[in-house]
């Protein structure tokens, strides 16, 4: 059964992983580099970034904002996160929504993330690596330039 350290553990990787989806449905873009640690990467089939500086170049390069959001809304599930000392990791499924005055609300893409984070001296849990599995695509053409 796991202890109360493994279950403060979760609970903070937990809320790290919906705070990204969360910063980034309000154009917090500079919020959401902010939760990866300085070494850390985030992969997609687009390439590898690494560290904050270059989580937040690709995101501003890549997301499209509407008037300073990108009027999406990601929603993260089947989240399950395994915790080992000081590293964690943790698999999820996600779903994009987007409207925009030129598209309806609709599903724009889906696909998983592969996590896994660190706990650094001071106790705070951050993204040590992001993965992102695109498993079905819709219309992306006011999400990413």
């Amino acid at each position: 059964m796991p202890d109360d350290t493994t279950h403060a553990a979760v609970a903070a990787i937990t809320a790290l992983v919906f705070a990204y989806a969360e910063r980034l449905d309000l154009g917090d873009l500079a919020g959401v580099a902010a939760l990866f640690g300085p070494d850390a990467t985030y992969r997609s089939d687009r390439g590898t970034h690494r560290g904050g500086e270059a989580v937040l170049a690709v995101l501003r390069k890549r997301v499209r904002l509407h008037d300073g959001v990108p009027r999406t809304k990601h929603v993260t599930t089947n989240l399950v996160v395994e915790v080992d000392g000081a590293a964690a990791a943790a698999r999820s499924y996600f779903t994009v929504f987007q409207a925009t005055p030129a598209l309806p609300l609709q599903p724009i893409v889906a696909g998983r993330y592969h996590d896994r984070f660190v706990r650094d001296a001071a106790g705070v849990w951050r993204f040590a690596d992001r993965r992102i599995l695109v498993d079905l695509v819709g219309d992306l053409r006011e999400h990413l330039a």
